[in-house]
Order: C-alpha cells, then structure tokens, then sequence
C-alpha cells in the first residue's frame, strides 16, 4: 500500500484521508498543518498519521497531497521540493478547482509526478462529507503516471472520475462557482424579496423550499430551457416591468440581478418557442434599457 502525507489538512484534505484509510487506498503516514493542535486534530478525525507542523518534518511518501487554500498551493510545492524529502517518481498532486497542474512545478523540477484532483462537492462539514461522498465528480488533469495512481484511488471510494483540460480549469471552477456558491448567493436574494414583501425569513424558508426543490429537479430531467416557468417563459412583459420597477425603487442591488438574469431567461424562452417573439423582445429591451 502506497504512503501518503497530507499537506494542508483541512475539510478536503480530512475528508479524503478518512475515506482512503477506511478504504484502505493509502496509509495515512504524517499530516502537516500550521499548528501542532491543528495537526493533532486532523489525525484524531482521520483515524491515522503523524502529526507535523513543518514540511522539513515529514517523512518521504509515495503520494503527497496538497489540500491548502489555492493561494498557499504554490509555496507548499517550493518548500517540498526544497525539503530534500521529495524522490524522484513520487507522485503530487493538489485539490484546487481553479489552478492547474502547473502550480506544482517545483516539485516536477525535482522530478515528482504532479496532477490535480478537484473533488465537485460542497465541503461545508468533513463529517456530512464522508458519508456523502460516493458519487461525486472528480476532475483530474496532470502526469499520466500520477493520473494512473491517482484516479483508481479516487474511485475506489465512490468518486466518479472526468478528465478535463488544464488550460481550462479556470471557466471549469467559474461554472462550479455559478452552480454552488452563486446558488446561495441567488436564493439569499429571493430571501431579501420575501422580506421586503413583509414575511419573516423563518417562514420564507420553507415557503420556497419546494419551489426550489421542484425547479432543480425539472432542471436536471427536462434541461434549463424546458424547466423555465413564469414571466419571462410565458412573455408577461407588463409584469416584468412592474417587477423590475418595484425592485428599483426599493433595492437597487436586486433590480440589477434581476436584470442580468432575466436576459438570460429570454434566451431561454426563445430556445422553449413557447412565448411569442415579439413580447420577448419588449422584454429584453425592458431589460436591457
């Protein structure tokens, strides 16, 4: 069984360390985080390893992963392979979205192996994460050879693997940011218009729940174009001026999101051809003033 040391052990870091060593994919050998406390913490949660808080510290591995904040990726790979610990054919990878392969050319220098791996799930709770990983997507890009390790053991606890360019990973992480991050951000502002409307958020919540429940799920089976409903969908230009102005007279920040979005419902409408195409050009216009 391959060693692996975690650099960086944070929710993602945790999350895959438990999963490999329940699976036993790799044996967890030493964890290195900033502070002792946060080094012995990762090892209680992950069941294994030794605690580190200095690269310089670590023992060789066959594997290293670097699960720090993207802006940290960069150092951590120079002060490995500045280490002296870091053999030829030694595999590196990192769990960044948004950051290539290219990241880790300090360590290829030193001739390790290096990839990406970017688990596409929201880490809110290592714990909800574990026992909800099976079946998340896992974008890798890299060294064949580091690939030819790397994705068997993402598989083996129930990732579902996709390779991707690397000179893309940038838009890739964009759409991710959209589909996850921007979600919260676009059902925060549906909350601020139930509350502008007078209701408290503690019933607001469960007032869309369904909504939004029944949205995403006609999403995913009919397409974003058959599951678009309402105004917009049905060519109701009167009622998106309306809206539209009430937004603006009242909170400016939302009457922009609303536009923004509403041009690319029209887009949608008009793939649907159900609305007449006049009334979704008014609207655009409307939305476009």
């Amino acid at each position: 069984m391959k060693l692996l040391n975690i650099v960086g052990p944070g929710k993602v870091g945790r999350t895959l360390g438990v999963l490999w060593q329940r699976a036993a994919v790799f044996a967890i050998q030493d964890v290195i985080a900033t502070t002792n406390a946060s080094a012995r913490n990762a090892v209680a949660h992950i069941g294994a390893g030794a605690p580190c808080t200095q690269i310089v510290e670590a023992r060789a591995a066959d594997v290293w992963i670097i699960s720090t904040p993207d802006d940290a990726i960069a150092a951590c790979a120079g002060a490995l392979a500045g280490s002296g610990v870091l053999r030829e054919g030694d595999i590196v990878f990192h769990c960044s979205g948004a950051l290539s392969s290219a990241e880790l050319e300090p360590a290829a220098r030193c001739g390790a192996c290096v990839a990406s791996a970017h688990p596409l799930k929201s880490f809110a709770e290592s714990e909800t994460a574990v026992s909800s990983f099976a079946g998340t997507w896992c974008a890798t890009e890299g060294d064949a050879a580091a690939l030819a390790v790397l994705e068997p053991a993402f598989s083996r606890i129930g990732g579902r693997v996709i390779r991707i360019d690397a000179a893309a990973k940038l838009i890739y992480h964009a759409g991710s940011v959209m589909a996850s991050n921007y979600l919260v951000a676009l059902l925060e502002a549906a909350l601020q218009c139930y509350e502008r409307a007078g209701m408290a958020r503690d019933d607001a919540v469960p007032l869309m729940t369904p909504l939004v429940r029944e949205t995403l799920e006609n999403v995913l089976s009919r397409g974003t174009a058959g599951a678009l409903t309402g105004p917009i969908a049905r060519g109701d230009a009167a009622l998106v001026t309306s809206q539209l102005e009430t937004l603006e007279g009242s909170a400016p920040a939302l009457a922009a999101l609303y536009r923004q979005l509403g041009i690319v419902a029209v887009r949608l409408a008009r793939e649907k051809n159900q609305a007449d195409a006049e009334a979704l050009a008014a609207i655009e216009k409307i939305l476009t003033r």
